[in-house]
């Protein structure tokens, strides 16, 4: 445990944020498996969604651009291969 006043702060922010980012991911990963699971019908909505939430946590530094890529491209090929 931290003794310095300034430390044991960090140490609440840092408790905080990995708790929104887990948050984050936890609903990134929900839309994700939506859009695998998602009727042809709304296929394209969920791709939307997922798209969406994926640029948003890119945007917060909760995930990597690079994996966003990747999450994204992921999610068109379904989109290509249902269609």
């Amino acid at each position: 445990m931290p003794n310095i006043k300034s430390a044991k702060k960090q140490m609440k922010q840092d408790i905080r944020r990995t708790e929104e980012n887990k948050e984050y991911m936890k609903k990134v990963n929900d839309v994700l498996r939506s859009a695998k699971k998602g009727v042809k019908a709304k296929k394209q909505e969920f791709v939307s969604n997922a798209y969406s939430l994926i640029d948003k946590a890119t945007k917060k530094n909760v995930i990597h651009g690079n994996k966003a890529s990747r999450l994204k491209h992921s999610v068109s090929r379904l989109l290509k291969k249902k269609a």
